[in-house]
């Protein structure tokens, strides 16, 4: 039995992806014979071209709140309408093309190990040489294999798995896949990454301007899934909040606030304390082997992404207070 055709169904996701969806689902179709694929209300006839390859096309209703985890569960229950007997759903974005051989090893990896729920893989940029910030996402992409707490939106799991724990939650927009991945975890299943590449992605971002909305994004997630999750054993996001809270607000506003009674002598004390922590990451860094080019980079704006995310994690509690719902934050349509 091959089990990239037979046993196998793939679920791809894009809202206005371009040029980068075409690659991404003729990869796909290179893989399995039923490709779903979701289209959140996209502009640039993403839908029609998926139609036109022999896609099955979901069109999100934009009336509702559009979101990547929306669209997946909506993607699997199409798969299940069409191949209610498929044991394992491979999901990717838009914006990613998966690599030759990865669907045959992801289910080969599920089929020997009953104990795994969900298998990724590695990632790696199209285009790190782009700009810094496509880089960025490509240092950012590495992971040791083994056994991890989470994935990104991009894995293989079992049906049974996905339809176990209820699928993604529609409301998190931002680390569903975190939140995902807490509760296939709680469940007994293990999450793996194999040492393998499963796909390349295109970030396309080539400005400031995007990584910061990106951060912000991330800054958004943080604080849902902790509010979440974060009460339990795991304290899931609960430290990343904290180190969004002091290096972003807390210690800024202490060294302003401060710069009267001392002379201003506060001010240059914080940029001290940044300037270690710059030298803290770099070096960790350096002792993975990363070259130096990156280190200083990957410290640097790891360094000041605390204030992007401390204003993703600012609206969520002013969002969440005022009961109002979140909304999308896209980066790759953020260019001036």
């Amino acid at each position: 039995m091959n089990p990239g055709s037979s046993d196998v169904a793939i679920v791809a996701i894009g809202r206005n992806e371009g040029e980068r969806l075409k690659p991404s689902l003729r990869a796909a179709l290179r893989d399995a014979k039923l490709v779903v694929y979701v289209d959140s209300d996209s502009t640039d006839g993403s839908a029609e071209f998926a139609r036109s390859v022999g896609c099955r096309v979901v069109s999100l209703d934009p009336s509702q709140l559009i979101s990547a985890p929306r669209a997946r569960n909506e993607g699997f229950a199409c798969v299940m309408e069409n191949a209610r007997d498929t044991p394992f759903v491979q999901f990717v974005d838009g914006d990613c093309e998966l690599e030759e051989g990865w669907i045959q090893l992801a289910a080969r990896t599920l089929s020997e190990r009953p104990d795994v729920g969900v298998v990724c893989g590695r990632v790696r940029e199209i285009h790190p040489e782009a700009s810094v910030y496509n880089r960025l996402c490509d240092l950012g992409w590495r992971q040791p294999a083994g056994e991890i707490l989470s994935s990104s939106g991009r894995f293989m799991g079992r049906a049974q798995v996905f339809k176990g724990v209820g699928g993604f939650r529609a409301d998190v927009q931002v680390a569903e896949d975190d939140e995902f991945c807490i509760r296939v975890r709680r469940q007994g299943w293990k999450i793996l990454m194999i040492d393998a590449p499963m796909a390349r992605h295109d970030a396309a971002m080539t400005s400031f301007r995007q990584w910061w909305r990106r951060n912000r994004r991330t800054g958004r997630g943080y604080a849902q899934v902790a509010a979440l999750h974060g009460g339990g054993e795991e304290r899931y996001f609960v430290r990343d909040r904290r180190r969004i809270l002091i290096w972003g607000l807390a210690l800024p506003v202490t060294a302003l606030a401060a710069a009267p009674f001392t002379y201003g002598i506060s001010l240059p004390a914080l940029l001290c304390l940044y300037a270690l922590q710059f030298a803290h990451i770099v070096r960790g860094c350096r002792k993975r082997g990363w070259a130096s080019r990156d280190a200083l980079a990957y410290g640097f704006f790891t360094v000041i992404s605390r204030f992007p995310a401390l204003q993703g994690l600012l609206d969520y509690y002013w969002r969440r207070i005022r009961g109002r719902a979140m909304t999308i934050i896209e980066y790759k349509q953020a260019n001036p």
